[in-house]
């Protein structure tokens, strides 16, 4: 994967021409160009960084060193919403719409995804670094996403427009700085890491985002956020209160998603 992505980043062409053209020969030029990725690659740096681009849930979305490269498993998240989202979107075929806030977006990948999936939902988007809104903001333009998505420079849900949301989505840092000598050296050294550690148990930001996320939402509103399986009963312990817990595994088979419902009123 990483020497396709390269290669594609050396041609500028996408994976439909590259596999149309086998028989294509590398220029001087972009041999050199190619040796020059490949070398950059050695030293760690991710392949995605280097090319600039990252594929999420059928959208090729910019990457740049200021946000965390977007995985397959996050996709999981996405998913999850869309199955408790068909619900509210029956119930609501006429306004007020179905609203939605991605907290700690990164490149944008969860919001962009939901939009692209949920044209009648209102979509908002957080996320601490301006830097990272920028990229978002650019892969939310190269989808002509622009009028769907509001972005919103805010520390997790706080600085938010006192609104009222259906769902509170995130894939927050969860990583503990005691698993850190676990994690990929790559990740490491070239992610940013307040998108991957929370701190010393990996739940210090969960726990600031449980109790934002009871205040932001609507009653029988939609809690979802990525979580490992290092800290998966420790988060359902931190969900007590809430109703409908689940966590779900990936397709290995680890706790990647966790979903709670805020009680309704009774």
């Amino acid at each position: 994967m990483n020497a396709e992505l390269l290669i594609m980043f050396t041609l500028d062409c996408d994976r439909a021409y590259l596999y149309a053209h086998p028989e294509r020969e590398l220029t001087p030029d972009e041999t050199q160009r190619y040796d020059e990725a490949l070398a950059r690659r050695a030293t760690g740096v991710p392949a995605q960084y280097i090319a600039g681009h990252q594929e999420f849930w059928g959208l090729d979305l910019i990457v740049s060193p200021a946000v965390l490269i977007p995985r397959p498993e996050t996709e999981h998240v996405v998913e999850t919403v869309l199955e408790l989202a068909k619900p509210k979107l029956v119930e609501r075929r006429a306004s007020p719409p179905v609203r939605i806030v991605d907290v700690g977006t990164g490149s944008g990948a969860i919001a962009l995804a939901l939009a692209k999936e949920l044209p009648s939902a209102e979509i908002h988007a957080t996320d601490i670094s301006p830097d990272a809104l920028e990229v978002a903001r650019a892969n939310a333009a190269r989808h002509e996403l622009t009028s769907r998505v509001k972005f919103h420079h805010a520390d997790l849900l706080n600085g938010l427009p006192h609104e009222k949301f259906d769902f509170v989505v995130s894939n927050p840092p969860y990583v503990g700085q005691s698993e850190e000598d676990s994690v990929q050296l790559e990740v490491r050294k070239f992610e940013p890491r307040n998108a991957v550690f929370a701190g010393p148990t990996g739940l210090e930001v969960i726990e600031r985002l449980i109790p934002q996320a009871q205040t932001v939402l609507t009653p029988g509103g939609w809690l979802v956020f990525e979580i490992s399986g290092t800290i998966a009963e420790a988060v359902r312990h931190r969900l007590a209160g809430w109703t409908d817990v689940e966590l779900t595994n990936d397709l290995q088979g680890i706790a990647r998603v966790a979903t709670a419902r805020k009680p309704s009123r009774r």
